[in-house]
């Protein structure tokens, strides 16, 4: 079994809701979430904020954090998910943002360091994580951690379904 289908088996038994904000996944999470049918039961939409200028509008980041931290930092991952988890009135939302490469890598944040967030009104799990390999396969590896991070928010808030 996939991770994302334990992931929609735990997220229906809780009745429960995720909306992702991607940046440099690109889509990849949503696309993983809604493999599906009758995904729109758990998953109620995402958005995919490459630009600070969407961060900002649309999932609620202050620009000032990202000019302080930078658009690739734990405090913006924290504001993507969520912002997207209140303005989607979903029950967990996730942020992902990093240097997916080949260029664009820092020696201070380096190609394939991704900070995932995962939100619960009033609990946040933030990682920072440093990938290896290629493009795909940093973007392939982020997906798959967030989707092991919202698998671990089910549990850990609804420990009678982790048996499913």
């Amino acid at each position: 079994m996939t991770t994302e289908q334990i992931l929609a088996e735990k997220l229906i038994a809780a009745k429960w809701t995720v909306a992702v904000a991607e940046s440099c996944t690109g889509g990849g999470l949503g696309a993983r979430i809604t493999a599906f049918p009758g995904s729109s039961a758990y998953f109620t939409g995402g958005v995919i904020s490459y630009s600070n200028a969407i961060k900002t509008e649309w999932l609620g980041v202050e620009a000032s954090m990202i000019e302080r931290d930078g658009a690739v930092s734990e405090s913006v991952a924290t504001a993507m998910a969520d912002g997207v988890r209140v303005r989607m009135k979903s029950d967990l939302g996730v942020g992902i943002t990093g240097v997916a490469g080949p260029d664009g890598g820092t020696p201070s944040k380096p190609v394939g360091l991704v900070f995932i967030a995962v939100s619960r009104h009033g609990s946040i799990d933030v990682r920072r994580c440093l990938f290896t390999g290629d493009r795909a396969a940093v973007r392939a590896t982020a997906v798959e951690t967030a989707l092991q991070m919202l698998v671990g928010a089910v549990e850990s808030f609804c420990p009678a379904k982790q048996g499913i």
